[in-house]
């Protein structure tokens, strides 16, 4: 057995007859040991609530967009829609056309985003928002609402009782003589309800592609953008490549993640402002390693002359006690990891902690998140570990 590690190992499983230092080494191994399960668990809960966040993001959102390079619409030929369905990795695509409009009803009235979708929108999509309610009809003026707008304007599904319009700016120039020439307006029947987040709640309106297309004065070949779903295993990149050949210049291609690009940075800056922190009081625990093996050093002195004698070198001292630090810390990393675990399965399994009565903290246990905490303390053991080492070299051993 090697020679260092063998004496490491010895003084690690062996209490001290000086109660000081024992007490100093309990809470060096509970400071890694609660430090390495505080890591892991704010990291999983981290995980869980990123993925809860961007749950939404998968509801509305497509694997694909294009959009047009300067205006609001482009044209969308029948030859590009039939190359377009040719393409390996395309799964479906729905055309859309949308724009600002005024919603009114008794006399309120509140701007929104309307979005027009065709029969190929993914029922899957309709199927997670839809909340009370039918789908709106292609060939009928209906529109599904957020929750919110109806709430704020006061009208409910198929409300015979509320007349409902919609108007949006006539396009144009020129002097404009009256109300009813600046702006086109269509009577609509609020057929459902939908509830995806606040923010979509609060301004989105969806409807036929047609209704959009008449409401806001687009030609039948033109659309605002339109929305890829790809296959599972669909090459990004190749997709990326073979739309920019069909469309050219015209377009531009947006992943879900730019899509949502300030929704990604402002998660993936917090959780890593959240690590930071977590390892800086990581870094404070592990001073408690260093006191603890600079005062066996030092109670140890008569026991390391005997081990010079018999020709050891202080390198190879610097290395049992650069060792005895790192079992700490490996033994107390694998603890905190172990409650770490239990804590999050239990969370899963029994939802602890709750954010609403019927709402549990979302939390994801996964390996690259054991690897992180894990490999954070171990890195930061050994880095503490050899600093105190290093004491061994301004000791004096002569007998």
């Amino acid at each position: 057995m090697n020679f260092p590690f063998y004496i490491a190992k010895r003084y690690l499983f062996t209490k001290s007859k000086n109660k000081a230092i024992n007490y100093i080494t309990i809470i060096a191994s509970l400071g890694v040991i609660t430090g390495t399960a505080a890591l892991f668990i704010v990291l999983s809960g981290f995980a869980g609530l990123k993925a809860f966040s961007l749950e939404f993001t998968t509801l509305t959102d497509p694997d694909l967009k294009l959009f047009p390079e300067q205006s609001k619409t482009f044209i969308f030929s029948n030859d590009q829609r039939k190359k377009m369905s040719q393409i390996k990795g395309i799964n479906s695509f729905s055309e859309i056309v949308e724009d600002k409009v005024l919603i009114t009803c008794d006399d309120k009235f509140l701007a929104v985003d309307l979005k027009g979708v065709d029969s190929y929108y993914p029922q899957k999509t309709i199927d997670s928002i839809l909340a009370y309610g039918d789908w709106m009809e292609s060939d009928l003026p209906q529109i599904v609402s957020g929750w919110d707008i109806t709430n704020k304007l006061g009208f409910d599904i198929y409300d015979l009782t509320k007349i409902i319009r919609l108007y949006a700016p006539r396009p144009g120039t020129g002097q404009l003589l009256s109300i009813r020439e600046a702006f086109k307006s269509m009577k609509v029947v609020n057929s459902g309800i939908f509830q995806i987040n606040d923010n979509l709640n609060n301004s989105l309106i969806f409807t036929s592609i047609d209704n959009a297309k008449y409401l806001l004065g687009i030609s039948a070949s033109e659309v605002s953008s339109v929305e890829i779903i790809t296959t599972e295993r669909a090459n990004l990149k190749q997709i990326n490549s073979e739309l920019n050949n069909l469309f050219g210049s015209k377009i531009v291609i947006k992943d879900r993640a730019q899509l949502n690009g300030a929704l990604y940075k402002m998660l993936n800056t917090e959780q890593l402002v959240v690590y930071l922190i977590f390892t800086l009081i990581l870094i404070i625990a592990l001073f408690n390693i260093v006191g603890s093996i600079v005062m066996m050093i030092l109670e140890k002195k008569e026991n390391l002359k005997t081990l010079f004698n018999i020709g050891a070198t202080k390198r190879m001292v610097q290395k049992v006690f650069f060792l005895h630090g790192l079992l700490i810390t490996f033994f107390g990393g694998l603890a905190g990891l172990s409650l770490g675990i239990i804590v999050i399965f239990f969370q899963q399994y029994f939802e602890l902690v709750l954010i609403t009565p019927t709402l549990p903290y979302p939390v994801i246990l996964s390996w690259i998140n054991i690897l992180i905490s894990f490999a954070t303390i171990f890195i930061l053991g050994s880095i503490a570990s050899l600093l105190a080492s290093f004491s061994i070299k301004k000791l004096d051993f002569k007998v």
